[in-house]
């Protein structure tokens, strides 16, 4: 799957100019042109990487990156703007940022850089057990196994594959084209089905568990949701 990028930029030309060449190198980006939207827009969506600018409308990109940290501690953030001051960088640094780049920049280094953070989190993923704790049931991805005290369910390909993608965007929603993609290959109608047929199982098997609900987002895709973040 393509990495998903926000971009949050006030200046329309700059904006686009950056879609396209992010675009041009196998990025999947959406640009939002004010704080409030671009907020709006994190809410909804499930993004690999941000990169903010500070002076916005409404919200600014301090505040947006704040609350992003407080949804997702892991997205890599870069901020991509013309305050240059020595408070500013250290209060990007501060808040949480993985890198802070003044303009005017060079692109050339901005993919660089988006590549190099990119590498650095994919490679702490990958080193990390593969056991996700979904409220009072455990998921072991390596060993296909969905337990908890009362029962254990040893689950298909498909299925560990699909509950898998879940629990990495768990509490966020994630496009039903992404997980068709992920698992299948293509989004097909057959595959679609599918899709759904998978979804509907897993839903039994975590339904004893009140604090646990895969949502259906109407025309999107879907949402594992679960009490504790």
């Amino acid at each position: 799957m393509k990495t998903k990028i926000m971009v949050v930029e006030d200046d329309i030309n700059l904006g686009f100019l950056l879609v396209d060449f992010l675009e041009a190198n196998n990025f999947d980006v959406k640009l939002y042109k004010d704080g409030d939207t671009a907020l709006r827009g994190f809410e909804l969506y499930s993004f690999d990487f941000c990169i903010l600018d500070i002076m916005l409308p409404g919200i600014s990109g301090f505040e947006l990156a704040n609350y992003i940290r407080k949804k997702n501690k892991k997205v890599p953030i870069i901020f991509l703007t013309a305050k240059s001051q020595k408070e500013d960088i250290l209060k990007g640094y501060e808040i949480g940022a993985d890198d802070y780049i003044t303009k005017p920049f060079d692109e050339d280094q901005l993919l660089c850089k988006i590549n190099a953070i990119l590498k650095r989190v994919t490679t702490q993923e990958d080193k990390k057990t593969e056991i996700f704790n979904i409220e009072s049931f455990v998921f072991d991805y390596k060993n296909q196994l969905l337990k908890n005290k009362k029962s254990e369910k040893r689950l298909t390909k498909t299925e560990n594959e699909v509950l898998k993608i879940l629990c990495l965007q768990k509490n966020r929603i994630i496009k039903r084209d992404d997980i068709l993609t992920k698992v299948w290959g293509n989004n097909d109608y057959f595959n679609g089905r599918s899709l759904d047929v998978f979804i509907t199982k897993l839903r039994k098997y975590i339904s004893e568990d009140p604090n646990i609900a895969i949502e259906n987002v109407p025309t999107v895709g879907f949402k594992l949701t679960t009490k504790t973040l």
